[in-house]
């Protein structure tokens, strides 16, 4: 029997057509540069045809390119069609979902797409906290699922995604030069905060914490004026970053992994339909394991 050729696939290769580079595709299908290439490839390999031509920095389309890109965006329009079709209509009420500000900032605006295209009845309550607030949340029965980063101590019931943690510096000033090296981190309880800090005693290179906070995007604030350097997951570079490497004095950091955890005091239909689109918007673990194979 041929294989059928991947949804997830031509999500990603429409938003290529569409934004003109891999790069930029990455940051709005919520995958990695590696992960949005090695489905390209796949494509390719199962259309049997190049479908990319390079012209510099942009990616663009070939003439059977072309022809696929309109296949794409009707199967993909078909898609949602299904979805909406066979989501319970009569499926109402209130479901509560918690995740930090910084993933809320990358992943939030696809996932409420989603989930209301399929439930448009039902209204999605966010709460933007870090993700050991999050977990007291979820224990005081004060939300139905949280998106939260997985750690040893805490531990989602679910992890779906891996990214590698990374340095970042401004590509505009040397900041990263500086001694003692400023930092930009999350406060004191901040699993990055921390891993960014044993790494850099390990090599003996002298630092500060400069700026201290919750909020994503002051810390990507102070990174992007030169005024520290910070540590951030690859989906949350943004343009004037630079990631800098173990050339510049910066060893490898652990990755980075997200997971789901469920209030364990209630079962609730709509938490499990807004999980699955959540998984599914954003699970890169899978697609790992089958290029594994």
């Amino acid at each position: 029997m041929t294989a059928l050729i991947d949804v997830d696939h031509l999500r990603t290769f429409i938003a290529i057509a569409e934004s003109g580079s891999f790069t930029k595709a990455a940051d709005l299908v919520h995958k990695t540069q590696s992960a949005v290439s090695m489905q390209m490839k796949r494509l390719e390999e199962r259309v049997g045809r190049p479908i990319f031509a390079r012209d510099g920095r942009f990616s663009k389309l070939t003439e059977d390119g072309e022809r696929l890109l309109d296949y794409a965006r009707r199967i993909i329009k078909l898609n949602f069609e299904v979805l909406a079709t066979f989501a319970d209509p009569e499926l109402s009420g209130r479901v509560r979902l918690g995740l930090p500000d910084d993933y809320a900032d990358r992943y939030l605006p696809e996932i409420m797409a989603r989930f209301s295209r399929a439930y448009p009845s039902v209204e999605l309550t966010v709460l933007c906290e870090p993700s050991s607030n999050l977990i007291g949340h979820i224990e005081a029965d004060e939300l139905d699922i949280a998106i939260i980063t997985a750690t040893e101590t805490q531990k989602a019931t679910e992890t779906f995604r891996q990214e590698r943690l990374l340095w970042v510096t401004s590509s505009r000033h040397s900041t990263h030069t500086e001694a003692p090296l400023p930092l930009a981190l999350g406060h004191a309880y901040c699993c990055w905060r921390r891993s960014a800090m044993e790494c850099l005693d390990r090599v003996g290179k002298p630092y500060r914490v400069l700026y201290s906070s919750g909020n994503a995007g002051a810390i990507s604030a102070a990174v992007l004026a030169g005024l520290a350097i910070s540590v951030l997951p690859e989906s949350g570079l943004r343009p004037g970053m630079r990631v800098l490497s173990p050339a510049d004095g910066f060893p490898p950091l652990p990755s980075c992994r997200i997971g789901l955890v469920r209030n364990p005091h209630i079962s609730s239909t709509l938490a499990d339909a807004l999980a699955e689109h959540i998984i599914s918007s954003l699970d890169n673990l899978s697609e790992a394991a089958q290029a594994a194979e």
